[in-house]
């Protein structure tokens, strides 16, 4: 087995790999103390102790951190008052900010930058090749570790080096303004507190910690950096300490894995936590959601790539558990193949079935005429012990084809093991043959988010899910074939091309306007699916068509800075490419009227445009800490508000048109909008288990993007 993973390895990776799995990186989190935690609330300023402990500065009395709490502070504490003994003419304003930088001292008043030389004081007057500034409200001067001189003002922000200065308003990255304190770090970093939040910058770009996942409150007062590098920030209401941990991916990773195994499986379903405290990870429970089977099965994707790189054995039974439990799904319902979205004891703490009542099905039909009323939602299985959750949705057979798919390839070693995948393939795809190519639920009706059928999809109805729900069946089959063997899905798929068109909808897979019939969690749908379709499809036409499709795809998500579709897009294009390779394209026989048509396309997508630097950096900064939290920014200075009619008016990108950071925005979930700039997930009563990072982590080390 490990010299099939060996060669499959080889046939599948890239050439290059810039970044291994043991290189390492500066992890950044966040501890809060507020409320419970802190025993007051406004923090004037912060220093540190002789011994490097720092000391909160407040109205009710100075408290010090004694390495677990913070208590009373006896000791005197000696606070520095800026503007001493600094004769400074009263007609340019009053003192704000001073500092002394190469023997010559700079003052900040409202009225302006000033510096003192040849015995005067002379107005500065910053300008660099995009701005000239007269400056006022110069509130902070600063020295950072590399010799620069920093300031903020009301116009923006700016540093002098070697004599020349460098101006950063919004689009330049400056998110936000209104500066109240600055201080530096030893690795060249300068922090700037503001009004709403920190803002950390090396010169060349800007880093912006705010909210509840940063901060106990965005206005700062104060900043002081200990010898560990981490910064301990005053707030209107408390005290946060940002710090960082040297880790390597692959530590990263197992961290993910623990922490997955220990808060989020329920009896081998992957799933979210309810906290009893906002923002707090204890006391918690295990929580269910309408997508438990598609959560698990991208958990167990994640755990056969990782058994596939590295042959750990328990990646394989974590694998192995994940299968077991989708494959549970789909045989305690009504109906062979119907996949339920969740199972949970009979004796569940919520009264599901007293919640989803007629009164709720009535409610949300008022808002949502398309809302499927059904009861019971959550069904009793036939022994009696447990109930499922019905009104199954494509979003859950996306994730199953998916990772059944990878199970069979990479992980299933035994033929027993394989004949369980190709029997609950094999029910899955029979039930929707045989219910006319939909989901039929136990009241014999379809399911509202998983019909496929031609009378639907070519409908009028069905237009704005035509291309994508045509493509996901025509995947499904492929998927199915490939692990059967059995040709009648491979001469279903003919049927439906050859009668319905499903492959020329499905050339459309993915649809961005109108805006109200957007949804981000499509773009999964979608690559997941496209992944199954291209992988095992053995047309070249076909192939060539479907690869063409995705590229319409991706031209939309390209710039979402996220990992998991960057990895799947440069999988499937990578794919292509070998074929590509074969000279099957420069035969003449690949859409032969159309002449050198096949040829052409063909070279130009062989090339992948996914984006390297994204998924390092969204590995990179996801942090560990996977609670919702409420960030609003469309406060920025640096965001580009989306100007399509009808789109949400919080839609937006950061000023270089990509999506803001991973570690900047509300959403935990990766099947979110990167380009939605308020989010508030979970109302800081969820944690998310950290599939996020280990799915296109492994997938990533697999395809050898990731050595």
């Amino acid at each position: 087995m490990k010299k099939i993973i060996l060669l499959l390895l080889i046939f599948t990776s890239f050439i290059y790999a810039n970044v291994k799995s043991t290189d390492t990186f500066l992890q950044e989190s966040s501890e809060i103390y507020t409320g419970k935690t802190f025993p007051a609330t406004i923090v004037n300023q912060i220093v540190l102790k002789n011994n490097g402990n720092p000391i909160a500065i407040t109205s009710n009395g100075n408290f010090v951190f004694d390495g677990k709490d913070w208590v009373t502070c006896t000791d005197k504490v000696d606070i520095d008052v800026d503007n001493k003994d600094i004769n400074f003419p009263k007609e340019y304003g009053q003192i704000l900010s001073n500092v002394e930088f190469n023997n010559k001292m700079f003052v900040g008043t409202e009225k302006g930058l000033f510096v003192f030389e040849n015995n005067n004081w002379a107005k500065v007057y910053p300008f660099d090749e995009k701005f000239s500034w007269s400056l006022n409200h110069v509130t902070v001067l600063g020295i950072d570790s590399n010799n620069r001189l920093w300031f903020g003002s009301k116009q923006g922000a700016g540093v002098l080096e070697n004599g020349a200065w460098t101006l950063y308003t919004g689009s330049e990255g400056l998110p936000v303004k209104q500066f109240t304190c600055i201080t530096a770090d030893k690795r060249g970093n300068v922090w700037f507190g503001t009004e709403s939040g920190v803002v950390r910058s090396d010169g060349k770009s800007f880093r912006y910690r705010f909210s509840r996942r940063w901060l106990p409150d965005d206005h700062v007062n104060d900043i002081v950096i200990d010898e560990k590098g981490a910064a301990w920030i005053a707030t209107n209401n408390g005290v946060s300490k940002i710090y960082f941990a040297e880790l390597s991916y692959e530590q990263k990773a197992d961290y993910f894995t623990d922490q997955v195994e220990t808060r989020h499986n329920r009896d081998g379903f992957i799933c979210q936590n309810k906290l009893f405290e906002q923002y707090q990870k204890e006391p918690y429970r295990l929580d269910i959601s309408d997508n438990d089977g598609t959560y698990t099965a991208k958990y167990g994707a994640a755990q056969v790539f990782r058994y596939a790189v590295t042959g750990d054995k328990q990646a394989r039974e974590l694998a192995l558990r994940s299968f077991m439990a989708c494959k549970w799904l789909t045989e305690i319902t009504h109906e062979s193949g119907f996949p339920a979205r969740v199972i949970i004891p009979v004796d569940w703490p919520d009264p599901v079935n007293e919640i989803y009542n007629d009164a709720y099905n009535k409610k949300r039909l008022e808002r949502d005429p398309f809302w499927k009323q059904i009861l019971p939602r959550f069904v009793k299985s036939k022994d009696g012990k447990y109930l499922w959750k019905c009104d199954t949705s494509s979003d859950e057979l996306a994730g199953h084809y998916f990772f059944y798919a990878l199970f069979y390839d990479l992980a299933a070693e035994t033929e027993h093991e394989k004949e369980m995948v190709r029997k609950v393939v094999k029910d899955v795809t029979d039930h929707l043959i045989r219910n006319g190519f939909l989901l039929r639920d136990h009241d014999g009706k379809p399911t509202r988010w998983a019909d496929f059928s031609p009378e639907f999809v070519n409908s009028e109805r069905g237009w704005d899910q035509r291309g994508l729900n045509s493509m996901m069946m025509l995947s499904f089959l492929n998927v199915a074939y490939h692990v059967t063997g059995d040709h009648k899905y491979k001469d279903t798929a003919k049927m439906l091309m050859d009668e319905h068109n499903y492959h020329i909808n499905a050339m459309q897979a993915k649809m961005f306007f109108p805006p109200e019939d957007v949804v981000p969690w499509d773009n999964n749908l979608c690559l997941t699916s496209m992944y199954g379709l291209i992988k095992y499809e053995e047309d070249p036409e076909l192939l060539l068509m479907y690869r063409e499709s995705l590229e319409n795809a991706w031209l939309h998500i390209s710039k979402q800075k996220n990992a998991l579709w960057n990895v799947l897009y440069a999988a499937m294009t990578d794919h292509f490419k070998k074929t590509v390779e074969t000279g099957v394209y420069e035969t003449g026989q690949v859409f032969p009227e159309s002449g050198p048509f096949a040829s052409f396309t063909a070279r130009q997508y062989s090339n992948a445009d996914y984006r390297y630097d994204d998924i390092i950096e969204s590995l990179t900064l996801l942090p560990l800490d996977l609670i919702g939290y409420d960030m609003d920014n469309t406060h920025r200075l640096d965001v580009v508000f989306d100007p399509t009619p009808g789109q949400s008016p919080d839609m937006g990108w950061h000023y270089d048109g990509y999506a803001l950071p991973i570690d900047e925005r509300g959403h935990v979930r990766q099947d979110r909008d990167g380009f939605a700039l308020h989010a508030f997930e979970g109302g800081g009563f969820q944690e998310q288990e950290g599939t996020f990072y280990l799915l296109p982590y492994y997938m990533a080390r697999y395809y050898g993007l990731i050595d």
